[in-house]
Protein backbone atom coordinates (compact mmCIF):
# COMPACT_ATOMS: atom_id res chain seq x y z
CA UNK A 1 0.00 0.00 0.00
CA UNK A 2 1.55 3.24 -1.00
CA UNK A 3 1.92 5.82 1.09
CA UNK A 4 -0.28 8.61 1.33
CA UNK A 5 0.35 12.77 2.24
CA UNK A 6 -0.80 16.26 0.98
CA UNK A 7 1.34 19.20 -0.41
CA UNK A 8 0.43 22.60 -0.44
CA UNK A 9 0.81 24.14 -4.31
CA UNK A 10 0.82 27.90 -4.99
CA UNK A 11 0.51 28.45 -9.05
CA UNK A 12 1.49 32.01 -10.01
CA UNK A 13 1.32 33.38 -13.81
CA UNK A 14 -1.65 33.63 -15.86
CA UNK A 15 -3.72 31.05 -14.53
CA UNK A 16 -7.20 32.86 -13.52
CA UNK A 17 -9.43 33.41 -16.30
CA UNK A 18 -7.68 30.76 -18.31
CA UNK A 19 -10.18 27.52 -16.57
CA UNK A 20 -7.30 26.77 -14.15
CA UNK A 21 -9.39 25.86 -11.04
CA UNK A 22 -11.79 23.37 -13.04
CA UNK A 23 -9.16 22.08 -15.34
CA UNK A 24 -6.79 20.73 -11.78
CA UNK A 25 -10.14 19.53 -11.07
CA UNK A 26 -10.80 17.17 -13.63
CA UNK A 27 -6.80 16.27 -14.01
CA UNK A 28 -6.78 15.88 -9.77
CA UNK A 29 -9.63 13.28 -10.24
CA UNK A 30 -8.20 12.24 -13.43
CA UNK A 31 -5.08 11.10 -10.74
CA UNK A 32 -7.20 9.69 -7.71
CA UNK A 33 -5.92 13.13 -6.17
CA UNK A 34 -8.31 14.42 -3.30
CA UNK A 35 -8.31 18.28 -1.65
CA UNK A 36 -8.81 21.44 -3.51
CA UNK A 37 -8.32 24.60 -5.53
CA UNK A 38 -8.72 27.96 -4.73
CA UNK A 39 -8.16 31.29 -6.62
CA UNK A 40 -6.17 33.70 -4.23
CA UNK A 41 -6.87 37.83 -4.60
CA UNK A 42 -3.30 38.49 -5.62
CA UNK A 43 -3.89 36.65 -8.89
CA UNK A 44 -2.19 33.12 -8.14
CA UNK A 45 -3.79 29.86 -7.28
CA UNK A 46 -3.69 27.79 -4.39
CA UNK A 47 -4.08 23.66 -4.39
CA UNK A 48 -4.24 21.40 -1.43
CA UNK A 49 -3.68 18.29 -2.91
CA UNK A 50 -3.40 14.73 -1.17
CA UNK A 51 -2.48 11.10 -2.71
CA UNK A 52 0.55 8.26 -3.27
CA UNK A 53 4.01 10.00 -4.46
CA UNK A 54 3.17 9.24 -7.69
CA UNK A 55 0.06 11.14 -8.05
CA UNK A 56 1.75 13.87 -6.58
CA UNK A 57 4.65 13.72 -9.08
CA UNK A 58 1.90 13.71 -11.82
CA UNK A 59 -0.16 16.31 -10.72
CA UNK A 60 2.49 18.47 -10.30
CA UNK A 61 3.99 17.60 -14.10
CA UNK A 62 0.35 18.75 -15.02
CA UNK A 63 0.16 22.13 -12.57
CA UNK A 64 3.46 23.33 -14.26
CA UNK A 65 1.61 22.83 -18.08
CA UNK A 66 -2.06 23.58 -17.38
CA UNK A 67 -5.10 24.29 -19.55
CA UNK A 68 -4.07 25.93 -22.87
CA UNK A 69 -4.69 29.42 -22.13
CA UNK A 70 -2.36 29.56 -18.79
CA UNK A 71 0.99 30.54 -18.53
CA UNK A 72 2.67 29.18 -15.67
CA UNK A 73 5.68 31.18 -14.32
CA UNK A 74 6.75 29.18 -11.09
CA UNK A 75 4.78 26.83 -8.81
CA UNK A 76 5.41 27.18 -4.55
CA UNK A 77 5.13 23.49 -2.83
CA UNK A 78 5.14 22.88 0.54
CA UNK A 79 4.74 19.73 2.63
CA UNK A 80 1.51 19.70 4.15
CA UNK A 81 -0.44 18.20 7.75
CA UNK A 82 -2.42 14.83 6.14
CA UNK A 83 -6.20 15.84 5.61
CA UNK A 84 -9.15 13.16 4.60
CA UNK A 85 -11.13 14.10 1.36
CA UNK A 86 -13.92 12.80 -0.24
CA UNK A 87 -12.96 14.35 -3.29
CA UNK A 88 -11.61 16.94 -5.20
CA UNK A 89 -13.66 20.28 -5.11
CA UNK A 90 -13.28 23.78 -6.31
CA UNK A 91 -13.23 26.47 -3.73
CA UNK A 92 -14.43 29.71 -3.91
CA UNK A 93 -13.06 31.84 -1.22
CA UNK A 94 -9.80 33.95 -1.93
CA UNK A 95 -8.22 33.41 1.69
Amino acid sequence: MNSIHCKRFKVTGRVQGVFYRASTREQAVLLGVTGWVRNLAEGSVELLACGDAQQLAALEQWLWQGPELAQVHDIEIQAAALEIFADFMVRYDTH
